[in-house]
């Protein structure tokens, strides 16, 4: 059973850093590209990083430059730091990966951009 779990979220001012973790199990880790998505309320969930089995990453333009993923697959975990924190980044923030043609999804960690 596949099931990806996020931790990290809470409430950071303005300017702050907040690293974020997804601990994976029931999947060959190592093998699969993974993500990072957010949702903000009234808006529509957005790619924000994604990280290939080799290390290649494409990082979303709202947050080029202030976000990175990594990933350590002895962990199987995948990991995104977060820098420069706007209040506009205030959203839940999922874990993603395609397995065996099969969509999975962490249930999520909210992160608040707040003064």
């Amino acid at each position: 059973q596949v099931q990806l779990e996020e931790s990290g979220g809470g409430l950071v001012q303005p300017g702050g850093s907040l690293r974020l973790s997804c601990a994976a199990s029931g999947i060959i880790f190592s093998i699969r590209a993974m993500s990072w998505y957010r949702q903000a309320p009234g808006k529509q969930r957005e790619l924000v990083a994604r990280i290939s089995s080799d290390g290649n990453t494409v990082t979303g333009d709202s947050v080029k430059g202030r976000f990175t993923i990594s990933r350590d697959n002895a962990k199987n975990t995948v990991y995104l730091q977060m820098n420069s924190l706007k209040p506009e980044d205030t959203a839940v923030y999922y874990c993603q990966t395609l397995y065996y043609g099969k969509d999975y999804w962490g249930q999520g960690t909210q992160v608040t951009v707040s003064s």
